[in-house]
């Protein structure tokens, strides 16, 4: 029968209470209705299931609890105890029942909770050991690993060999056998994913496999803009304890066209300086997340400006910037396209020319768009992205001197630089950009970057090895509102 007691001046369910011994004391070990483990020892103590208990497993007579918690100085009842925020240490709890009866009925119910929890039990994992500074596989033998078996969760590993093999992947692995995949890598890795998962021929149902990433690498944007919306630091024990725990959270996906060519972004799309940081930066590498400022810093003492227009279509409250203009389709064969492509997803369905266009002309010193609100670990580009409001975030800077570009960019780590006044912030539902030349230099063009991919690169940009996917010309950006899922540290 079950017991009450009250707390708080509420009456809490007990759903099973039995006698344990704890270095050979004897106390009552109970297991509340609110998910609570409460025992004595040298005081009452407490663990919570959902957010501190990983897992369980037996030993003979004893029953070991494996718990993941805030390093503190105790376990105290309906309280995360004095610990240090964000900061988690791997700590066991040995129960000894007085009964075999005792111990089958403990681990019963015990499993009973964690499984009303709808925790991942079958992941696939994903390694990229060649990002960032070539730690991920590191990471995953020495920290992600032991987390997934105290958590008893089943795992598959696989290590990426070249680019692009994360798509490859994705767009052929049996998703039947996994209840997720997780990225150990940077953002790289999570984006091949998702264009893996929209291209395969069952893409409806294949977008919803909840996707996790763990940062292991230069940027992780995402990783950071997850866990920062809880005031948790970017560590690979946070973004591992939202991945057991299980959360979801929906996620805007972006559809950048040109002619017959799609990419899906989820994190960004970058024209002029941030874009030519982010891709010219790459001979520096070997500094780690220190080559983006170091890089940065050399491109603002050589400022670039780039011709162009963009288009785009406001979000309420937005349509005072730009000036009205109206659409012209990038894509004239764009139903002759919808016939031809067999398989994937082929972007939202929106009439673009029914929406209200707004414009604005160069030249540019930067034009950004964002999909959530930090960039990297200490680049808050979007502090007001959502991760499924159904907007990009959309971040310009013209005419602006060098000495305020530097200030608007030393403000970068706290979201402060969208109050510049060189700066235009404002969220769009589409967007359509037209690259020009650099405008010192006619002969020149830019590097157009979405999530670290290069998409197109003009005459006399930086060459990187890998082919690019499109043409350095006009290209459209549409948003399909909460189109994918993430393991999520919010409930």
């Amino acid at each position: 029968m079950e017991e009450e007691y009250r707390e708080g001046g509420e009456n809490q369910s007990i759903i099973i209470s039995e006698q344990v011994k704890i270095n050979g004391i004897l106390t009552p070990l109970t297991l509340s209705a609110d998910g609570k483990l409460r025992w004595t020892e040298r005081g009452e103590k407490c663990l919570t299931v959902e957010k501190q208990v990983l897992g369980f497993s037996t030993e003979g007579f004893f029953i070991k609890i494996k718990a993941f918690l805030e390093r503190e100085t105790g376990v105290y009842c309906g309280v995360g105890g004095a610990g240090i925020r964000g900061i988690r240490l791997r700590k066991d709890f040995v129960f000894e029942p007085i009964s075999e009866e005792s111990k089958t009925s403990l681990c019963q119910k015990l499993q009973e909770c964690i499984d009303s929890y709808d925790r991942p039990k079958r992941l696939f994992i994903i390694v990229n050991p060649y990002g960032g500074k070539k730690s991920a596989s590191k990471i995953f033998d020495e920290e992600v690993k032991p987390l997934l078996e105290a958590a008893d969760i089943q795992y598959t590993v696989q290590e990426t060999q070249y680019r692009l093999h994360a798509k490859e992947v994705s767009h052929t692995l049996d998703l039947t056998k996994y209840d997720g995949i997780v990225c150990v890598s940077g953002d790289g890795i999570l984006v091949e994913v998702v264009n893996g998962l929209l291209q395969r021929e069952d893409w409806a149902s294949a977008i919803k496999m909840p996707l996790g990433i763990v940062s292991a690498g230069t940027g992780n944007g995402m990783v950071k803009s997850l866990l920062d919306e809880i005031d948790e630091p970017c560590s690979v024990s946070n973004a591992m304890l939202a991945i057991i725990r299980g959360h979801k959270c929906s996620l805007d996906v972006a559809t950048v066209l040109q002619e017959k060519t799609r990419f899906f972004s989820v994190l960004m799309l970058a024209w002029g300086l941030v874009a030519d940081i982010d891709i010219e930066s790459e001979k520096y590498r070997w500094m780690g997340s220190a080559r983006l400022d170091f890089y940065g810093l050399l491109r603002v003492i050589r400022l670039r400006k780039y011709n162009g227009r963009v288009s785009f279509v406001p979000a309420p409250g937005y349509e005072t910037f730009g000036e009205k203009s109206n659409f012209h389709s990038l894509n004239q064969n764009q139903a002759d396209d919808v016939k031809v492509v067999e398989n994937g997803y082929l972007g939202p369905e929106i009439c673009m020319e029914d929406l209200e266009w707004r414009s604005l002309d160069g030249p540019f010193v930067s034009v950004w768009l964002h999909n959530v609100p930090w960039g990297s670990e200490d680049t808050c580009a979007a502090p007001n992205a959502k991760f499924s409001d159904g907007y990009l975030d959309l971040i310009i800077m013209r005419d602006c001197s060098k000495s305020s570009l530097l200030t608007v960019m030393t403000k970068l780590n706290d979201g402060s630089h969208v109050k510049s006044p060189h700066v235009f912030y404002l969220k769009v539902k589409a967007f359509i950009l037209e690259p020009g030349q650099r405008a010192d230099d006619p002969s020149k063009g830019g590097i157009i970057d979405s999530d670290g991919e290069v998409l197109a690169r003009g005459e006399g940009a930086y060459k990187f090895e890998n082919k690019d996917l499109m043409t350095y010309g006009p290209l459209q950006i549409t948003v399909d509102q909460g189109l994918a899922t993430l393991f999520s540290p919010r409930l």
